[in-house]
C-alpha cells in the first residue's frame, strides 16, 4: 500500500470539518448526545436539503451533472470525515449510489441532463426491479418481459423484495427484452415510471410490523422506449455495474461501523466478566482481527485504483469482499447473544436504539419486544444473502480468479 494525502486534500479536510461543525446540531457526537423524535424528524427531513446546498451529494460526480468533480482521494477524505462526525451522507442509497453512477457509466446524454439532477435535488425517488420470486441468486433467468410497442416498451411480469417501492417514483428495472437469445443476452435495464396505471405495489409485512420490502406487479405498464440504459439486450453487463456499486464500501470507512460494534461488545463482556472466558475472549479476538483485515483490505483496494490497477476478474474483488464482511458480521452477531446472554431476550437489552450499529434504527413497531442489539442480529441473517448470497460470491471467485469449471447447467 502507497497511501498518502496530499496538501490539498487536507486543506479540503478541514473545509469539510468547518462545514459539519456549523451545520450539526450543537453537541452532536458528543458521549450522552440525544434527539427527541420530534428533533430527529425535523433533522431528518432538513438535511438533505443541507447537504444538497454544501455540494455534498454525490459530490465525485462531474460538475456538469452537479457534482464536485472530486478526485478518489477527495472523495475519500470526504467520507472520512462525514464518518468521524458520524453524520449521514446519502439522501437516497437507490439514486445516489445504485442508479446514478449506472446512469453516469452507460446513460445517453440526454438521460443524464433528464435523471441526474433529479437524483441531486432529491426530487426523484428509486426503487430496484432485479429480483423476482423464481430469480434470486440466478438472477439472469428473470421472467419479467418487455414488448416494443411503437414508442414504449409495455411490461409485464413480477419482482419481489422492492425496498421502499411504494414510495418510488421510478424503478429501474430488468426484464427480458428477448426471450428467444441466450439468458444472460436477452436482458435490458429499463427506467420504468412507477406511477401509473399497470403497476401494483404491495407491502411484504415483516415480524416487526414494518413493510419497507415490496412486491411489485407488472400489468401492461409502459416505459417510454428511450428509457433503456445501455442499449437494448444489454441489461445484464449494465447490471453488473449496479451490482458493483452496491458492493462497493468506503475504502477508509468501511469498517468503521464494525469497530464501533465491537467496542460496545467488549464493554459488556467486560461489565458481565464474560471477558474472563476464554473462548468468548478468543471469539472477540478474531472479530477484531477481521475487522483489521477489512481495514487494511480496503487499503489495498484504493491504492490499487490509485494506481490504475483494475480487478482481477470481473466482480470478484467485490464478491471476496461482500462474502468476507457479511459472514463475519453474523459471526460476530452470534457472539453479541452469547455475550449478552438470556439478557438478549429483553427489549432494553444493550444501547438505546440508534447507537446500535447495523440496528433497524427507528422503525419497529411500538411494543415490538425485541432490543435494538436483537434487531441488529436478526438483520445479519440477511447479509449473506441480498446483493448476491455467500454461494454465489464463492462461485465468481471460483470461476473468475481460479479458473475452475463453471457450475454444470
Amino acid at each position: 500500500m502507497d497511501l498518502g494525502y496530499a496538501v490539498e486534500d487536507e486543506t479540503f479536510r478541514a473545509e469539510i470539518r468547518d462545514w459539519l461543525t456549523s451545520n450539526l446540531p450543537a453537541g452532536w457526537g458528543d458521549d450522552g448526545f440525544e434527539m427527541s423524535s420530534d428533533e430527529r424528524k425535523a433533522f431528518n427531513g432538513r438535511w438533505p436539503k443541507q447537504l444538497f446546498h454544501g455540494g455534498w451529494i454525490c459530490a465525485t460526480w462531474p460538475k456538469e451533472y452537479g457534482g464536485k468533480g472530486l478526485t478518489t482521494m477527495q472523495g475519500v477524505v470526504l467520507a472520512e470525515e462525514f464518518a468521524r462526525a458520524k453524520a449521514p451522507l446519502r439522501a437516497d442509497f437507490f439514486g445516489d449510489t445504485l442508479v446514478g453512477p449506472t446512469i453516469l457509466q452507460w446513460g445517453t446524454e440526454e438521460q443524464k441532463q433528464q435523471f441526474l439532477p433529479r437524483i441531486l435535488n432529491g426530487s426523484v425517488r428509486w426503487c430496484q426491479g432485479f429480483s423476482e420470486p423464481n430469480s434470486g441468486s440466478d438472477l439472469a433467468s428473470l421472467a419479467t418481459s418487455a414488448v416494443l410497442d411503437g414508442d414504449e416498451w409495455l411490461i409485464n411480469g413480477q419482482k419481489v423484495w422492492t425496498t421502499g417501492g411504494h414510495h418510488a417514483d421510478y424503478c429501474f428495472l430488468l426484464t427480458r427484452t428477448d426471450p428467444e437469445a441466450p439468458k444472460h443476452k436477452g436482458i435490458s435495464y429499463l427506467l420504468v415510471p412507477m406511477r401509473q396505471p399497470g403497476v401494483e405495489v404491495r407491502g411484504i409485512t415483516q415480524p416487526d410490523g414494518t413493510a419497507e420490502f415490496c412486491e411489485v406487479f407488472f400489468t401492461d405498464a409502459r416505459c417510454p422506449k428511450d428509457n433503456v440504459v445501455g442499449g437494448v439486450n444489454n441489461g445484464w453487463k449494465v447490471a453488473n455495474s449496479t451490482l458493483a456499486f452496491e458492493r462497493g464500501q468506503s475504502a477508509t470507512t468501511g469498517y468503521r461501523r464494525f469497530e464501533d460494534e465491537f467496542k460496545l461488545l467488549l464493554e459488556q463482556a467486560t461489565a458481565t466478566g464474560a471477558r474472563t472466558d476464554p473462548v468468548i475472549r478468543q471469539r472477540l479476538t478474531r472479530y477484531y482481527t477481521k475487522i483489521q483485515l477489512l481495514r487494511i483490505n480496503g487499503l489495498r483496494s484504493l491504492s490499487a485504483t490509485l494506481a490504475g490497477v483494475k480487478d482481477p476478474g470481473v466482480g470478484a474483488l467485490g464478491a471476496t469482499n461482500k462474502m468476507f464482511w457479511s459472514e463475519m458480521h453474523q459471526e460476530a452477531m452470534q457472539l453479541a447473544l452469547d455475550v449478552f446472554g438470556p439478557s438478549s431476550m429483553l427489549v432494553d437489552t444493550g444501547p438505546a436504539s440508534g447507537s446500535w450499529p447495523g440496528a433497524i434504527r427507528d422503525k419497529r413497531r411500538p411494543g415490538y419486544p425485541v432490543s435494538p442489539m436483537t434487531s441488529a442480529f436478526f438483520f445479519s441473517r440477511s447479509e449473506t444473502i441480498w446483493g448476491g448470497t455467500s454461494q454465489i460470491q464463492r462461485n465468481i471467485v471460483g470461476e473468475r480468479v481460479l479458473g475452475l469449471p463453471k457450475d454444470p447447467s
